[in-house]
């Protein structure tokens, strides 16, 4: 039971998707985080690419390419996504996201946190870890 009138937290998992525009540079930029959460059966994601942050990594990054490539893994996480992911479960579907991959878009580490909204809690981490700070 909870403490009076507080709601239960559940466990998630997150990771932050990095844009690495000239992998054998290893240089990178946060443009989204993925988030799951077994207990409440939700897989969300949030994206934003700072084109002109990207543009200091590397002038010559093709910014539509990777645009779309953040698009295509929030659709993965999304309710019924289309393809060979819609197949999966939630879970799978997640641990697919964050495999090590040496491609421009790369899952960095998994981390963990307690949640009871974890919409509010996708949209604070795209806040604090992508956002531009103000």
């Amino acid at each position: 039971m909870t403490a009076a009138g507080a709601a239960q937290r559940h466990v998630f998992e997150y990771a932050v998707l990095r844009v690495v525009p000239r992998v054998e540079r290893g240089e990178s930029i946060n443009a989204g985080v993925l988030l799951y959460s077994r207990p409440l059966s939700y897989l969300g994601s949030r994206v934003h690419l700072d084109r002109d942050r990207l543009r200091a990594l590397d002038p010559a990054a093709d910014l539509d390419a990777i645009e779309r490539a953040l698009q295509a893994a929030a659709e993965t996480c999304s309710p019924s996504p289309t393809g060979p992911a819609g197949e999966d479960d939630i879970g799978r579907r997640f641990r697919w996201l964050t495999a090590p991959r040496s491609t421009v878009i790369q899952p960095g580490p998994v981390h963990t946190g307690l949640t009871n909204d974890p919409d509010a809690d996708a949209e604070r981490l795209l806040r604090v870890l992508v956002l531009p700070v103000t």
